[in-house]
């Protein structure tokens, strides 16, 4: 289906691009932003299949997508002054990518037959587990566990899809079009999911006492 593999394509292309953005914030050689492109396109693709019991294998019959993310990162590389005043730099991309993924791990656990949960949770995976891993290796904080709206996004993509829309070519389009617009609309708004702390909790305490 042209749709699905159009947003494979700017998944790929999108979560490279973010992960060597990444990965030039912090400096790294070339191979760094290599490596960082790469885990980011497809690491949420291999724990989604991980998960729902898919042939994670399946990444190395992915040889055009392989070249794709290599030249997304080399875009970033080579021409860094075409990002380097972009504001957030790799947000817009991260978000598109999480949009596209997040639709394409729900569809696919959708076909599999598997129950409302799986498919939530396999649509967070194939958005979010790439960003966790390429955070990781940054030395940031994984953006989905921060307060920001940001895994809600894909898991809200998932049990769309799991109700049933999402099957033809424009009803992915514009399950894409919309998620888009909340995670971008949310980061505008800066948006936040609700955060406790013990280290709050035990400053308050010792005000109390005081």
């Amino acid at each position: 289906m042209f749709a699905w593999e159009l947003l494979t394509f700017i998944g790929t292309v999108a979560f490279a691009m973010s992960g060597s953005m990444s990965a030039m914030e912090e400096e790294y050689d070339i191979l760094g932003v290599y490596a960082l492109g790469l885990v980011t396109a497809f690491g949420g693709g291999i724990l989604r299949n991980l998960v729902i019991d898919a042939p994670t294998r399946s990444l190395w019959e992915q040889g055009d997508l392989l070249v794709t993310a290599l030249v997304a990162s080399s875009i970033v590389y080579f021409a860094p002054r075409l990002w380097a005043n972009h504001v957030q730099k790799w947000v817009f991309f991260d978000a598109v990518g999480l949009a596209a993924f997040a639709i394409q791990g729900a569809l696919l656990a959708a076909q599999k037959g598997l129950p409302l949960p799986a498919v939530m949770i396999a649509a967070l995976l194939t958005g979010c587990g790439g960003g966790v891993i390429r955070d990781i290796l940054a030395r940031r904080k994984p953006l989905v566990f921060r307060e920001e709206v940001y895994g809600v996004w894909a898991m809200l993509g998932g049990l769309v899809v799991a109700m049933g829309f999402g099957e033809t070519g424009w009803e992915m389009y514009v399950l894409f079009a919309g998620l888009l617009a909340l995670r971008m609309w949310s980061v505008k708004k800066g948006w936040q999911l609700p955060k406790r702390s013990f280290r709050s909790g035990m400053s308050g305490l010792a005000k109390r006492e005081a």
